[in-house]
């Protein structure tokens, strides 16, 4: 149990919470097979077999789509994740971001950079970024998460996961959050609950992701 909202740590996701890796991915395919990307359905599994990829293509392709085209850098933020984030840091909570990117035996430096580019793009607080495969080694409070086999994982280990609402995720039980206002509500909810405390904005802490940028007088 956390002494302070100070003390809470939250475990947050990469790709399908903060990042939106099937819009991206998407992209990549349309182009490899020379199609509109409107054609391949957003209604997939966690395998992408409705696109008609085995585990060789798939792997094929993440790797042009990650060494050729960069998608770790350009992916698309999911609407809101930055507002909602910098919220919950101002309050107080610990944001860990944890991914598998590393998932590859290839390109770890590109994906690295890439990630750490994409992150202050788009304006995501963090404390510390862990690039895990068992993410309940990351030792957070509570974690945000979409992929099914890291949240039975978790769950199985006795941790708290918010699951963010993805096609391939709908069986799970809840909490769930379908974006990140949901999701926002349900974290602070979380918090306020363990530490007995959740302070939406902290005195004298400017409000806002882009607030970098207004301090830099862009």
């Amino acid at each position: 149990m956390t002494d302070g909202v100070g003390d809470f740590v939250l475990g947050v996701d990469l790709d399908g919470v903060c990042a939106d890796y099937t819009s991206a991915f998407a992209e990549v395919v349309a182009a490899e097979r020379r199609i509109p990307a409107a054609d391949l359905t957003t209604e997939v599994s966690w395998d992408f077999a409705e696109w008609g990829l085995d585990r060789q293509e798939f792997l094929r392709l993440h790797r042009v789509g990650v060494q050729e085209r960069h998608m770790f850098r350009n992916m698309p933020a999911m609407d809101g994740v930055a507002d909602a984030l910098w919220r919950l840091s101002d309050a107080g909570v610990w944001i860990r971001i944890i991914t598998h990117r590393l998932v590859t035996n290839w390109g770890h430096a590109l994906i690295v950079s890439d990630t750490v580019d994409w992150l202050d793009a788009n304006r995501i607080p963090y404390r510390d970024l862990c690039f895990l495969g068992a993410k309940p080694e990351a030792q957070a409070d509570a974690y945000i998460e979409d992929a099914p086999h890291n949240v039975a994982a978790l769950r199985a280990g006795g941790n708290t996961v918010v699951v963010f609402d993805q096609p391939y995720n709908r069986d799970l039980d809840g909490p769930r959050a379908v974006d990140w206002n949901e999701a926002e509500a349900v974290l602070a909810e979380l918090v306020a609950t363990r530490t007995g405390v959740f302070a939406a904005q902290l005195p004298g802490v400017e409000a806002g992701a882009d607030r970098l940028d207004r301090r830099k007088g862009t």
